[in-house]
Parts: structure tokens; sequence; C-alpha cells
């Protein structure tokens, strides 16, 4: 357990709870270094007052403390890129821890560089994905940094030797904090994830209690709410026809998802580590614009594009969960999901109604739907019924072709 490497300053990914509070100090008194602090607002729903409180109430300097309101950046250079691809992990997970992880690491590196620290450390166990997306984004942004995962290092291996800690280095213990958790927490701008404890069967259900993002869908109006979201290049930029910021219109996604019980999800999924394990998603506001944007995709994007969207998007989002968003494969793929995205601008109109998400109209100046095709109408001049006959045998030929093998050898 013992510091292998000198530090003399370390930047510390800092909630303010009682983990990253104990690692603070461990920090201090394992490394005996200057500990710098920074607190990310990415929409938590958490004051941010109280960690700095805590921080200087652990001896750290006002100088170093840094809290960062980085919701319009998160949603604006993280959130948007993604869902321009509709990225799911595994079909259906819509990556809110994920994606936060990168900008966190980002701005722990420029903090680090502008305080002169030589390492930074974060809070994330040695079995989750977290420690992943971490480090990979930290030595991608600054090879040379050294860094501290204390989870890892130390033997406080159980939640009576971390209050044991905390208690003898007079770390303030909420009261629910000295029993076990019932399950963890994980909240952003995009959505919260509860795993573990509680959660860790999968055979059974979530308990109504986990649930703070959304309300139950069998409690929401018994009358829809209609909604129009307005498109430019693949990003939302306003709802009801009023133009928003990224931050505020998500926070209203959220809003009219919560009320309408819409979001929710129990995933079973894999790790990146290795192991399987049982989360709940509540992504509200994401899972109404994941709906709209494949809306307006379909009638802007064109058959090929739109396809091999769907065929990246896997490797996309695994990019993004495993911790390779600044990878170089990952931004190769950004340019030609950007790229896609030049027509994809007009009005989504939707339906929401207990828990479900429905497209109930889409318009754009660049649609590429044309009625007269479509319709059973005579009268369409750029398709001749006719013409399918031969592009049927050509697309035949290779059937036919097996079918008369299979004949002459009696298979």
């Amino acid at each position: 357990m013992a510091a292998q490497k000198s530090v003399k300053k370390v930047v510390l990914a800092y909630s303010g709870g009682l983990d990253t509070s104990i690692i603070l100090k461990w920090l201090q008194t394992t490394y005996g270094c200057e500990v710098v602090t920074f607190t990310a607002d990415l929409g938590q729903g958490e004051e941010l007052g109280p960690a700095r409180d805590k921080a200087l109430l652990l001896g750290i300097k006002p100088e170093n403390i840094f809290m960062d309101d980085l919701r319009e950046t998160f949603v604006k250079d993280y959130v948007f890129p993604m869902f321009r691809a509709n990225a799911m992990y595994e079909g259906l997970y819509l990556l809110g821890t994920s994606i936060a992880r990168p900008l966190i690491a980002k701005r722990q590196i420029e903090i680090a560089e502008q305080v002169g620290a030589d390492a930074v450390s974060h809070g994330a166990t040695g079995k989750g994905n977290d420690q992943v997306r971490f480090e990979l984004s930290y030595y991608a942004l600054k090879p040379d940094i050294t860094i501290i995962a204390p989870w890892r290092e130390w033997d406080l291996r159980s939640r009576e030797q971390l209050i044991a800690f905390a208690e003898q280095h007079q770390i303030p213990i909420a009261r629910d904090k000295r029993g076990e958790a019932p399950f963890s927490v994980d909240a952003n701008l995009l959505h919260a994830s509860s795993e573990g404890k509680v959660l860790e069967d999968p055979a059974l259900e979530v308990p109504d209690y986990v649930y703070s993002r959304t309300d139950g869908p069998e409690s929401a109006p018994d009358k829809a709410t209609v909604i129009t979201i307005d498109f430019k290049e693949g990003d939302p930029v306003g709802i009801d026809g009023q133009a928003m910021s990224p931050a505020t219109l998500l926070t209203k996604l959220n809003e009219l998802g919560k009320i309408n019980g819409i979001g929710r999800l129990d995933l079973v999924e894999n790790r990146f580590v290795g192991m399987k394990s049982r989360g709940m998603y509540e992504t509200p506001g994401g899972t109404i614009l994941s709906m709209a944007h494949r809306a307006i995709e379909s009638i802007t994007l064109d058959r090929g594009a739109a396809h091999l969207k769907d065929e990246i998007m896997p490797k996309y989002a695994e990019l993004i969960y495993n911790g390779f968003w600044f990878s170089p494969e990952r931004e190769m793929l950004q340019a030609l999901i950007d790229k896609s995205q030049e027509f994809v601008t007009g009005t989504v109109r939707l339906k929401l109604y207990k828990g479900n998400v429905i497209t109930i109209g889409r318009e754009s100046i660049y649609s590429l739907y044309d009625q007269d095709l479509v319709t059973f109408e005579e009268g369409a001049v750029a398709y001749d019924h006719r013409d399918a006959a031969g592009f049927i045998k050509l697309n035949a030929l290779r059937l036919r072709t097996l079918g008369q093998r299979k004949k002459k050898l009696g298979l």
C-alpha cells in the first residue's frame, strides 16, 4: 500500500461525499502531498457548496478548490455529439455515466497543468468501468501523468474500516452513511444510474424507492403531452418553437419525461473489465431525444447513409462505454457521423404518454420523402412499375443459380 512514487501535488476528482473525503485525507497522510480538489457540476442536482465547505474543513487551501459549472459544455460537446450517432451500448444503454467521465478527466488535466500538479486521482473502485474511463482519458491527454487510484492501493476493504478511518481523522459522517448504503447512485444532467446491494439480484424487481428521476408510468397523467423538438444539423435547438441552449433544452426534456414516466431501464450489461452487472438507469430527456433524432433522420438521411450509421453505431457506443472518447478511432467515426448530419434539420412532433415516446409527425425543408413516389395513385413520373421486373430478376440471379444447383444435385 505504501506510495511507490513521490508526488508533490495531486488533483482529486472530489464530490464532497464520504468516499472522496476519505480519499482526500488518505492522499495527504499516505503521500504527504498537497491536494487540489475539483468538483464538476454536470447537473447531478446536488448543491456544490457543501463540497467546498468540507474541503476547507479538511485543510484544503481556498485557491486549491476548483468548482466548475460544466453543464452547457457537457451537453453541447459530449452528449449531443453522441446522440448524433444514436449511440446505445448493447442496444439499450444511453451511456449517461460513460459520457461524463472524459469531460471530468479533461478538466482535471487542465487544472493539473494550471497549478503545476504532477498527479491526478479519482474515487472509482477496482471492479468497475469508471477507473478505465478516467485513466484512459488522463493518459490520452497527458501521457506522463501519475495516476493515484486509492481503491486499488489502500487496505480499507470494508465500510467499517472506512468509517473508522473517517472518525480517526475527524471527517464528518452523515448519519445515514454509518450503515451500509442500500445502493450506489451516479447522476448528471443526462441520467441517474443506480447499482449494487439491493439491485444485485437480477431476478428481483427494482424497488420503487430507488427511482429518483422518473415518476412511475402507472401514476403518469392520463392525458398525453404533445411536444415538438426542432433540430439543426443533427442537434436539438428548441422545444415547441422556443430556442434553448443545450443544457436548458435537456433539462426541459427531463422534466417532461419525468412526469410522463419515461426513461426507465433495468439492464444487465457486460462491463469492460469482464463481469456482468445489473444497473437501473433513468434517462427521461435522453430517451425522448433519442426517439426524436431517429424520427428526423428518417426523412432527411439517405438509405445508404442511415444504414451505414446503424452499422457503425455499436462500435462507436462500445468505444464510449469502454473509455476511448479521446481515441483516434472515435474521432474518425465522429467525423463520419457529423458529415451525415448536414441536412438533419427540421421538426419532430411527439406524444408522451405513460412511459411511451410516440412519433406523430416529422417535417423538414430537406426531406427526402416524396409523396408522389410512394402514393398508390397513378401519375408518378419518376417510377415505372415495369422497371421492377428487371430489378428483381437481376437481384434473384444468384438465388436462381443456387436453386438450379440444388435441383441438379437432388438436394
